[in-house]
């Protein structure tokens, strides 16, 4: 263990340019896998001469493990039989890679698993370096997890790099890259990383645009640490402040919709990330907007406690004609049928007079058509 560690300290302290450490490293994982590879074989997978490939295995050998090497035409190298490897050696993006995924999974509810994964943790921690422990560590005392779909991870280097801005308060410089593909650089003081509803954020202080901003991870192209610090907001809270961001993005339909159900049961069972929820009159309010009417009537009528669609007038539409629809199904078409359909035509216009269901009045969901 102490030689794999030297071996990363060496080449965090700038030394052995010549040699890059993850190939040196991947030497010695094809060996432990293999038990014996000849150098065209190490060439071949390393991308590299066979004369680099001796250079390598030099290195290993300074450092003292004991890489054995057979001479002739069917020569090769093996590691001494016997000698075992410690069980875990990481680069520094795979341990971070590794501990997002446990702090994932941890924070979405295997609460079960939990003594194993605070064991795991511990272990990938022991096993890394002070410098890439430090980065590992910033990942996890700030990046918050919240929501139940945990989506595509962005780059790790990116997740490390920013956790890290936030956990000192240092400035970053940006390269982004906005919905409509238009690029721009900007001095950002990064105030926290979430990972909510499986998208990344990154939410701050942009001076660019002269006002807090909500980005996307996978929109950021370039990060930059710069050497200038922030006083970071007291008692700032990462995920309240992406919920309320995520609320006020333009979309295609704002809506208001009173659900009767605890705020925590509304937000689980609808997954509405860019709607901001709040108690309200014994049940949840939520405002937000969304491309889709359809949809949102098809989990509303889904939910199985009563709503109020306060706005707009087209969601009312929406969720009428979707009972209408559900009534021609189970009645087997017929009169029913013919009558959703010129109902639905006529609705495309209405006024939105007519309320959906007074679910503060019952404890069933109740659709008026």
């Amino acid at each position: 263990m102490k030689s794999i560690l030297l071996l990363r300290t060496i080449a965090e302290e700038g030394e052995l340019v010549y040699r890059p450490t993850a190939r040196v490293l991947a030497v010695l994982e094809l060996l432990q896998a293999r038990g014996r590879m000849t150098g065209a074989e190490l060439a071949r997978r390393l991308e590299v001469d066979a004369r680099t490939v001796r250079r390598y295995v030099e290195t290993l050998q300074d450092l003292g493990i004991p890489v054995e090497a057979e001479m002739g035409r069917h020569g090769g190298y093996r590691l001494r039989p016997g000698y075992r490897l410690p069980p875990l050696i990481f680069s520094e993006d795979e341990a971070v890679a590794l501990t997002l995924a446990l702090l994932g999974a941890r924070a979405r509810g295997l609460a079960r698993a939990e003594p194993a994964l605070e064991g795991a943790l511990a272990k990938v921690e022991r096993t890394l370096p002070g410098a890439t422990r430090e980065r590992v560590a910033a990942v996890g005392q700030t990046v918050v997890f919240a929501g139940e779909d945990p989506g595509v991870s962005p780059p790790t280097a990116t997740v490390a790099t920013l956790a890290a801005a936030v956990d000192a308060g240092h400035r970053v410089r940006l390269r982004y890259r906005s919905a409509g593909g238009e690029v721009t650089a900007r001095a950002f003081d990064p105030h926290g990383v979430v990972d909510y509803e499986g998208r990344w954020y990154l939410i701050g202080h942009c001076h660019l645009r002269r006002g807090e901003r909500l980005l996307r991870l996978d929109r950021i192209e370039r990060v930059e640490v710069l050497g200038e610090v922030f006083p970071r907001p007291a008692g700032f809270d990462a995920l309240a402040a992406v919920r309320r961001a995520l609320a006020t993005v333009p979309s295609v339909w704002q809506v208001a919709v009173w659900v009767g159900a605890p705020m925590a049961t509304a937000r689980r069972e609808l997954r509405l990330s860019s709607a901001y929820f709040a108690d309200a009159d014994g049940g949840t309010l939520l405002r937000g907007e969304v491309d889709d009417l359809g949809w949102l009537a098809r989990r509303l009528a889904g939910l199985g406690f009563p709503f109020d669609v306060q706005h707009p007038a087209e969601l009312r539409a929406a969720v009428r004609r979707h009972a209408l629809a559900i009534a021609a199904l189970v009645d087997g078409g017929g009169a029913i049928r013919d009558r959703h359909q010129g109902q639905a035509s006529a609705t495309t216009g209405d006024s939105g007079d007519a309320a959906i269901g007074d679910g503060r009045q019952s404890g069933s969901l109740l659709l008026v058509a």
